[in-house]
């Protein structure tokens, strides 16, 4: 049987007190890309600054952030993820994907249904494989959070919706947690859309105690969605897996939309569901290797 290629290698430096000869994997899911490090074999003792200097595109690795694959008590494994301006998120769909891959393809579990535990609290991952290695994974992402106190916004009270103003413009907002805070809007044109200005200043409007992801979405049609991520913490992501099941949410809330979506960004597509059973948001897209590496740290 054919068996995926294995990782190309590569050696990246930067000249600094702190880790040293730090074995790491680089991978991607629809392109949100991140720096993985398994915690059991390597020692990360500042993740938020190792986030930052890896995450650097011209004297780092490159990437939207770091995550750890580490050890659970109450899990199969535990993840933390830290965004390329090395604040720590609750959740990150794309990456969770990714961890499942690593976990099964570089055999640290042999299970198809694993369980990772992070500040979002426990996820359920279905590993679907070919050939023996994982190709697509599906994420029970949990239920949608509509209540002001818990995304968190600056109101109480349920499925709120805001005014909000950004470079002169006003936006209506959709808001809601999946697990960490978004501010879904709606645009006739989501692919042409300037999210790099609209997008920074709605992260950081005052409404959100802890800043914000905010999507741009465009209804195609009631089982198609086109969206764009500003990601708190990285900027625009080609992908975001907690920003693709918000859109579908919101979409499904607010517009009348179905409950079962294909979602197309700029890095590929990813379907979702919101169970009518359950009320949980799965999510469904693929995950891959891009190379692994040495962080080679300080230099004498």
């Amino acid at each position: 049987m054919k068996k995926e290629k294995k990782a190309a290698h590569f050696a990246a430096c930067y000249i600094d007190e702190g880790e040293e000869n730090m074995r790491f994997t680089k991978m991607q899911g629809c392109g949100n890309d991140y720096v993985y490090i398994d915690t059991a074999q390597e020692e990360v003792r500042d993740p938020q600054k190792l986030a930052l200097r890896m995450s650097e595109r011209h004297f780092g690795v490159g990437a939207d952030g770091l995550v750890l694959i580490m050890p659970s008590e109450t899990s199969d494994f535990r993840m933390r993820m830290f965004n390329s301006d090395g604040s720590e998120g609750e959740m990150c769909g794309n990456a969770i994907r990714c961890v499942g891959k690593y976990v099964y393809d570089r055999g640290l579990t042999q299970k198809k249904v694993i369980t990772i535990e992070t500040l979002a609290g426990e996820k359920k991952l279905h590993l679907m494989t070919e050939n023996g290695v994982v190709k697509e994974v599906r994420v029970d992402m949990g239920t949608p959070v509509f209540s002001g106190r818990e995304i968190p916004v600056a109101v109480e009270g349920e499925k709120i919706t805001v005014q909000l103003s950004a470079a002169g413009r006003t936006f209506a907002c959709y808001c809601l947690s999946m697990g960490n805070p978004h501010c879904v809007i709606f645009v006739e044109n989501a692919m042409e859309f300037p999210v790099e200005i609209y997008g920074p200043l709605l992260e950081k409007d005052p409404f959100f105690p802890n800043k914000t992801n905010v999507e741009f979405v465009e209804i195609k049609d009631p089982t198609h969605l086109c969206l764009r991520i500003w990601e708190r913490g990285s900027g625009e992501t080609l992908a975001c897996g907690t920003g693709v099941c918000a859109a579908a949410v919101a979409a499904a809330q607010w517009k009348g939309a179905e409950r079962q979506m294909t979602v197309t960004m700029r890095g590929g597509d990813m379907q979702t569901e919101w169970s009518a059973e359950n009320d949980h948001v799965f999510m469904t897209g693929p995950a891959a290797f891009s190379f692994d590496g040495v962080w080679l740290g300080k230099e004498e």
